[in-house]
C-alpha cells in the first residue's frame, strides 16, 4: 500500500513534466499558469527617488522657514527645475514626482503654514522632520539584477503588476495542461446524475487546466478504448484523468484498460484509498476513485498540484470541541473550513457526502493513528 507523498511523488515523475510557453501576462493569469524561470530586475525599483507625499521636498530635516521654488509634478523633470538642487528652497512636490538633489524629506503639505500650496517666491514655514522621510529610494522595492520573481510562481494580478514595472508585457511559463475527462459507468446518466464529470471540468478551470474532451463510459471496455484511442489522438493531452472503475468490483472497464501499463492499488488515506496511475499510448493516466468525495480529495491532492496551480500546504490550529478522529492505519482528509488560522472539519466522513462538503475551501489531514484535540496543529491543503 502506498502512502500519500508516494503517490503523489509517482504522479508527479509521471505527468508533472511540460514544455514552457511565453503568454501576455493577462493571459498567464486567467489560465493561472507558473513561471518557467527566475525573472531578474532589470531595473531598480522605484527607478528613482520620488515623493510620498504632495508636500515641500526641504534641503534639511530642521524646519523653520523656506523660499517656495517651482513646482515638481509627476513626470516632470526635477533636474530641470532645479539645475543646482534645492539650494535652500522648499520645492513643491507631488506623490510619485522625482526629488531634486539635495532632499533630506519630505514634508505634507498640510503639516506646512500656509496649509496650502503657496506660489513661487512666496515663504512657507515647514516642522522638523526625519532624514528621508516620505522619500521613496531608488531601488528600495527590488534592486537591478535580483531575483523579481521566482520559477514556480504562480502568476497573479501582483506578479503582473511587479513584470509590467520592468516594461514586461509577456512571460514564460509552464504550458499550461490539457486533460481529456473519463467518467461514468452504466449507472451514471441512467439511476444517478453525473456530478463528476462538472465537478472535475470546474476543477480544473479553477486550478488553470484546460478540459480537452470529456468522455463518458458504460460498462463495455472495447467501447471505452476505442472512444479513449481517438481522444488522446485527436487532442495529444497532457494527461487523462479518470473518476471510477478502478476498484475490485466486476465492471471495473478503467483498470480492465489501463492496469497492464501502470499501477493499481491503494494508498493508505481515506476518502480515495483506491487510486490508479498508468501510461497509455504515451499519455499519463491519473484514475481517481469514483465517490464525489474520493474524486474530489484525489483531484486536489494529486491532480492540481501537478497539473494546474493550488496553494501550498499550510499549518493550522484544529478547531474541535472534541477529539477528531483518525484511522489505525491511514492518514484521513477531512473537508474543512479554514480561517484565521484556525480549521474545522465541515460534515461527516463518509466518501458520499458530497452535499455536506458545500462551503468547504480545504483539507485536513488528520495522521494515521491519531485523535486530534481542538487546539492542535494540523496540516491543511486549501482549495
Amino acid at each position: 500500500m502506498r502512502t500519500y507523498d508516494d503517490h503523489l511523488a509517482a504522479v508527479r515523475e509521471a505527468a508533472g513534466h511540460r514544455g514552457t510557453v511565453t503568454l501576455p501576462l493577462l493571459e498567464a493569469v486567467q489560465r493561472r499558469a507558473r513561471t518557467a524561470t527566475d525573472t531578474v530586475a532589470q531595473f531598480d525599483s522605484p527607478r528613482f527617488h520620488n515623493s510620498q507625499m504632495d508636500g515641500y521636498a526641504l534641503p534639511d530635516t530642521a524646519g523653520g522657514s523656506f523660499t517656495v521654488g517651482p513646482t515638481i509634478a509627476a513626470g516632470a523633470d526635477a533636474a530641470a527645475l532645479y539645475p543646482g538642487g534645492l539650494d535652500g528652497l522648499a520645492a513643491p512636490i507631488m506623490t510619485g514626482a522625482p526629488v531634486p538633489r539635495g532632499t533630506a524629506c519630505v514634508v505634507p503639505v498640510e503639516d506646512c503654514t500656509p496649509g496650502e500650496f503657496a506660489e513661487e517666491g512666496a515663504q512657507v514655514t515647514a516642522p522638523a522632520s526625519l532624514d528621508g522621510k516620505f522619500v521613496r529610494a531608488a531601488g528600495s522595492d527590488a534592486r537591478r539584477g535580483e531575483v523579481l520573481v521566482p520559477a514556480g510562481t504562480v502568476v497573479d494580478p501582483i506578479v503582473v503588476a511587479t513584470l509590467a514595472g520592468q516594461d514586461l508585457t509577456s512571460v514564460t511559463v509552464t504550458r499550461p495542461a490539457r486533460v481529456v475527462i473519463v467518467t461514468g459507468g452504466k449507472e451514471i446518466g441512467s439511476q444517478i446524475p453525473d456530478s463528476n464529470g462538472p465537478m472535475l471540468a470546474a476543477a480544473c478551470a479553477q486550478a488553470g487546466i484546460e478540459v480537452a474532451d470529456t468522455l463518458h463510459t458504460d460498462d463495455d471496455p472495447g467501447a471505452l478504448r476505442e472512444r479513449l484511442d481517438r481522444a488522446i489522438a485527436t487532442h495529444g493531452p497532457d494527461a487523462v484523468l479518470t473518476s471510477g472503475g478502478i476498484s475490485h468490483g466486476k465492471f471495473e472497464v478503467v483498470r480492465d484498460i489501463l492496469e497492464p501499463h501502470g499501477w493499481f492499488g491503494h494508498v493508505a488515506q481515506q476518502p480515495g484509498g483506491p487510486q490508479g496511475l498508468a501510461v497509455y499510448r504515451g499519455t499519463p493516466c491519473i484514475c481517481m476513485p469514483g465517490n464525489p468525495v474520493s474524486t474530489l480529495v484525489s483531484f486536489r491532492l494529486y491532480v492540481a498540484p501537478v497539473l494546474g496551480a493550488a496553494p501550498g500546504p499550510q499549518r493550522a490550529a484544529l478547531e474541535a470541541h472534541e477529539p477528531v478522529a483518525g484511522l489505525p492505519h491511514k492518514e484521513r482528509f477531512y473537508r474543512g473550513v479554514l480561517r484565521d488560522g484556525k480549521a474545522r472539519v465541515l460534515g461527516g466522513a463518509g466518501s458520499h457526502l458530497i452535499a455536506q462538503a458545500v462551503g468547504a475551501n480545504c483539507l485536513i489531514r488528520i495522521p494515521a493513528g491519531h485523535s486530534l484535540p481542538g487546539g492542535a496543529d494540523v496540516v491543511v491543503y486549501p482549495f
